[in-house]
């Protein structure tokens, strides 16, 4: 599978979707420092959200073949500038996070996604796995075989 690193800022989703994708019971937990799973680089908010921090994140992409910028339904503003996609050295997918939130504006989000620069746009709930099995299958390389698939012994 490709591998994907997440960006966004604090309480974005990011370690949410990750539990998520990796099949975990989703509970939280504030990341405090890079985390690498498989094929999944988490990152904590700050990184994205403080500039002395921010060039951390560059680097990150160089390990992954794939930038996933995350903005939450609920988020009042977006962290990412416009046409900020063009500065990456990898395919960068939008993915808009807690769509099914009451107070959240799910539309606004990819909105704010696209502007950014962003073609490919996902809509998650990561506590309903909505939207998750097409963000694995977009990570799909050719001989991949994912977890549903696999026969039960």
């Amino acid at each position: 599978m490709k591998k994907i690193v997440f960006m966004g800022r604090s309480e974005a989703g990011k370690t949410t979707l990750t539990q998520a994708m990796r099949g975990e019971k989703i509970h939280y937990h504030k990341t405090q420092y890079i985390n690498h799973f498989d094929v999944i680089i988490d990152t904590p908010g700050e990184y994205a959200q403080t500039k002395w921090l921010a060039h951390a994140l560059a680097l990150y992409t160089y390990e992954a073949d794939l930038v996933g910028l995350l903005v939450g339904s609920t988020e009042p503003y977006c962290l990412f500038p416009p046409c900020c996609t063009s500065a990456c050295n990898r395919e960068v997918v939008g993915i808009v996070t807690k769509i099914n939130d009451p107070g959240g504006n799910p539309e606004r989000a990819a909105s704010w996604l696209a502007l950014a620069g962003c073609k490919k746009i996902f809509f998650v709930d990561s506590k309903t796995q909505e939207g998750v099995p097409e963000i694995l299958e977009y990570l799909r390389e050719e001989g991949d075989v994912m977890p549903w698939e696999k026969e039960t012994q």
